[in-house]
């Protein structure tokens, strides 16, 4: 075996996606924590904790879409990057980064502009009550108007797992979460001779977290990632590769950007019921982040294992990456539900609730969690999906679970809530009933891949040992 070759194409693949997706899983765990440690700060806040709870919480949607257009840009640029390595072609493979980094320079422009002129009326479209208004518009605008440091790391951190380096991507994200949790007091309340600065502190915080985390990623690629080549010439746009990229990467960004959609219309159907419902669910959300985040980490971790060896035509390595992933996923949603369920009061009392919405939030815990498994599963799939370049099937799943049938079941289901408010907790069935539908559709999705895309393929005797030094399908052509 060459000393030099990608260890996607030689490692045990369950092996392989545990290595890779570990990391990737703590990774995203912690930034599911450092938000709810945000959530426990602002609520502390003397006399108006809640009232800044409810302003995080209609922030919110935005600060997903700029994640979402971050990350799915990096999804798309990181699976075309592990095809082209898989294939050996480094020069295709340097390109497809260059693009990437003009990409995210575009993409902070727009978040940018948004966080001057947008700001104001998205938080007016949701609220009334103008302290929180005013909360959520100055934290927002920070947020948007200092984004360089989320938007260039979700580029980064595609590049160090496009090429199997998540261990670098995890340390740079742990350290700008230790930053913006330890900043989180200092800046919320004045602490050692800070300026108290309340809501607008939190946002600071984020963003020199984040900062932190773009810099350190940024040392890695340029240090580690030596199958890369950089430089101002591989930056020069190039439609193909842009094509390419989102091909991919545009359900990717869809896909995260419904959770901003979804969350947007159900702040908006909620508050019908009362304005209590929207700060418990939004509470909920960053809790069942915790969960969630762990798939979507692992989903990471078969995106770039599945498209590599999809890249090499080996169908062996691709069926135990689809194998391995389904089952990790299932098993990490698993433990999930059941934590929920074991520590839905003990979640609830961090943060200062009053006692109708501190039980609106357990309702929501114990049963949204119920729908966990069917939404590991639509996860995983949608990576797969992405990793085979069938962009528009993952498309297809994440319209489906966040977006068609999850906002008119809480409609339905909130004018029930609106007549009888000890009814609030069948709102919650929304999610049950759009993960589950969403899941059989996934299901018939992959079956008709799997024929089209895999079982054409060429298959290797061992998928373990092998000589991945030419390409298995050169013979018949």
């Amino acid at each position: 075996m060459n000393g030099k070759e990608n260890k996607m194409s030689f490692m045990p693949v369950g092996r392989l996606m545990l290595t890779m997706g570990i990391p990737m899983i703590l990774s995203m765990m912690l930034q599911a924590v450092y938000n709810i440690v945000d959530s426990i700060f602002v609520g502390g806040m003397e006399g108006t904790g809640e009232q800044a709870l409810n302003a995080l919480t209609l922030a919110f949607p935005v600060q997903m879409l700029m994640v979402a257009i971050g990350i799915g840009t990096g999804v798309g640029m990181g699976a075309v990057i592990s095809m082209r390595l898989g294939q050996k072609n480094q020069e295709q493979a340097s390109l497809t980064t260059g693009n990437g980094f003009f990409l995210a320079m575009l993409i902070y422009v727009l978040c940018f502009l948004f966080g001057i002129f947008g700001v104001t009326a998205y938080i007016r479209s949701q609220t009334g009550n103008a302290v929180i208004a005013d909360m959520a518009v100055g934290y927002l605008r920070i947020c948007c108007v200092l984004s360089f440091g989320i938007v260039f790391f979700s580029i980064f951190e595609k590049l160090l797992q496009s090429t199997g380096k998540s261990m670098y991507s995890t340390i740079a994200q742990i350290t700008g979460a230790v930053v913006n949790i330890i900043l989180d007091p200092v800046l919320i309340y004045g602490w050692l001779g800070a300026p108290k600065l309340g809501v607008d502190g939190a946002a600071y915080a984020t963003v020199l977290g984040q900062v932190v985390s773009m810099v350190l990623a940024a040392m890695f690629h340029f240090r580690k990632n030596k199958e890369i080549k950089n430089g101002f010439i591989y930056m020069r746009p190039s439609v193909q590769i842009i094509k390419e990229i989102y091909a991919i990467g545009l359900p990717a960004i869809i896909a995260q950007a419904l959770m901003s959609v979804m969350t947007y219309g159900l702040n908006r159907i909620l508050v019908r019921i009362d304005e209590s419902v929207v700060t418990a669910y939004g509470l909920f959300y960053k809790i069942q982040q915790f969960i969630l985040f762990a798939a979507f980490g692992l989903r990471d971790a078969i995106t770039p294992i599945v498209s590599f060896n999809y890249g090499k035509q080996d169908k062996a390595r691709i069926q135990s990456g689809i194998r391995y992933g389904l089952c990790y996923t299932l098993g990490i949603m698993l433990a999930g539900t059941l934590f929920l369920e074991l520590f839905a009061e003990p979640f609830s009392s961090m943060f200062g609730l009053s006692g109708s919405t501190k039980e609106i939030c357990i309702s929501a815990m114990r049963i949204i969690s119920v729908s966990f498994v069917f939404a590991g599963a639509n996860v995983a799939f949608q990576g797969i999906f992405q990793a085979l370049e069938a962009g528009m099937e993952s498309l297809v799943v994440s319209v489906c679970r966040q977006f068609l049938f999850v906002l008119p079941s809480a409609w339905l289901l909130s004018e029930i809530a609106i007549r009888n408010q000890e009814m609030t907790w069948v709102v919650w069935l929304a999610f049950l009933i759009a993960e589950g539908v969403s899941c059989m559709i996934s299901v018939i999705f992959m079956k008709r891949i799997r024929k089209n895309k895999i079982d054409v393929l060429a298959s290797y005797a061992d998928a373990d040992n092998v000589n991945f030094t030419e390409n298995p399908l050169q013979e018949e052509l």
